[in-house]
């Protein structure tokens, strides 16, 4: 499990998700890509290592559009707690990237859960709340992780800002603040992009003095990246669509707890909904319509959604169950796999090169001992880039991680 070879992963069950499952497929492995996905009788190549899949499923590496991991540590009290800048209601200069620990134990829960990328954001303390960034699951830095950063600004509407500012006695404190601070920080934005053209077409004018606040803003004015509203209430949920058409950007509902009934200003305004997490008791007033069968109502209507878990409000290697229980609940199956895979993909704008077993994409595999929609089954082996870096060993009943030195779980050692 050490070095990168050419892989092909043969006899099993293929899901490329972009296309029919395959009995007896083999997925080609090379160079760190996809090279091929064929159905049976497909010569694998002289050299190549063969793994043998017969009886099991090959998938792409799940992906979880919205957590927390890296930023909120596993284990680590407050010392591991970077996730909201609590000192300012807009904290847009603010970047996941800067807090992420790749060390932090919950990556290894991801990959032995199937999940090899993550968006990681901030939290929802504040109504601007600052960057996300989308990464893979295991590096030595961050920087050896990231598929795209920036990948959306963090905003948040409902009972999040206002508790934590509310206690405060500072704006906002309720709900009209709350939207007030958000559309007087994106006025601010306007005029800066305002103030940078005009100073661009003036060569005798000073520059305009940087503000990092009001860049990002301006990163989703631009629709170079979407904002990721936190928003769980239909009132909410109207409340980011209004704000949304006033500015003009790419709007992402991020929980989206009482979107059901929303579903057609949301199907019909193409906006997709990271929905979850779904393994919680209703813990605050805005949850409480929550309901596993609210995914499938949201797919019924046309609406592209994925399914996230929170982490760490609901572990990370849980992902693929909460979408198993909302099977339970109405989802159709094939959606399910697709809103943990290629849905969260094109929500954190990665679908070029992760989400589906798909020749030219990273080869990040899953070989799953059966139907990952199946409790009982389990993540065998996992690939990114093409290598090996997890392997479930039965006989001790954990996971061993290459090249991490650690055992999920158990001892020391690989």
């Amino acid at each position: 499990m050490e070095t990168a070879k050419d892989t092909a992963i043969i006899g099993g069950r293929v899901v490329p998700i972009e296309g029919e499952p395959i009995d007896g497929g083999t997925v080609l492995l090379r160079d760190g890509k996809i090279a091929a996905v064929e159905g049976p009788g497909f010569a694998v190549p002289a050299g190549t290592d063969v793994v043998d899949a017969a009886g099991k499923w090959v998938l792409p590496g799940f992906i979880d559009a919205h957590a927390h991991v890296g930023v909120h540590e596993e284990a680590a009290g407050w010392a591991g707690q970077d996730t909201n800048e609590r000192t300012s209601p807009v904290t847009a200069q603010v970047r996941a990237l800067d807090a992420i620990n790749p060390a932090d134990l919950g990556f290894l829960d991801a990959i032995a859960g199937g999940v090899l990328a993550v968006n990681v954001n901030p939290g929802s303390a504040n109504p601007i709340g600052g960057q996300t960034v989308a990464i893979k699951c295991r590096g030595r830095t961050v920087d050896d992780m990231v598929l795209r950063e920036p990948s959306g600004l963090k905003s948040a509407l409902g009972e999040n800002p206002k508790r934590v500012y509310g206690e405060r006695g500072e704006t906002p404190s309720t709900r009209l603040g709350t939207a007030a601070v958000i559309r007087g920080a994106f006025v601010d934005a306007v005029n800066y992009q305002a103030k940078l053209a005009a100073a661009a077409a003036d060569s005798d004018s000073a520059p305009v003095e940087r503000d990092l606040k009001l860049e990002a803003l301006g990163l989703v004015l631009r629709r170079e990246i979407p904002w990721r509203q936190h928003c769980h209430r239909a009132d909410d949920i109207a409340t980011a669509m209004r704000i949304a058409r006033e500015f003009g950007y790419d709007l992402v509902i991020d929980h989206g707890t009482e979107g059901y009934l929303l579903a057609d200003q949301i199907a019909a305004a193409s906006i997709p909904v990271i929905i979850g997490p779904l393994f919680t008791s209703r813990s605050k007033v805005e949850l409480r319509n929550r309901s596993l069968a609210n995914p499938g109502r949201l797919a019924a209507a046309g609406i592209m959604i994925a399914i996230t878990t929170d982490h760490p409000v609901v572990p990370i290697h849980f992902l693929i169950h909460q979408a198993t229980l909302a099977v339970k609940e109405g989802l159709d199956p094939v959606t399910a796999l697709r809103a943990v895979t290629i849905h969260p993909a094109q929500i954190i704008g990665c679908a070029d090169r992760i989400g589906s077993l798909t020749a030219g994409k990273d080869a990040d595999v899953v070989i799953w001992s059966g139907d990952p929609l199946d409790v009982m089954s389990r993540a065998e082996r996992a690939y990114l880039d093409g290598r090996e870096i997890y392997r479930y060993d039965y006989e001790r009943r954990e996971g061993v991680f290459a090249d991490l030195l650690v055992r999920l779980g158990g001892s020391s050692g690989a």
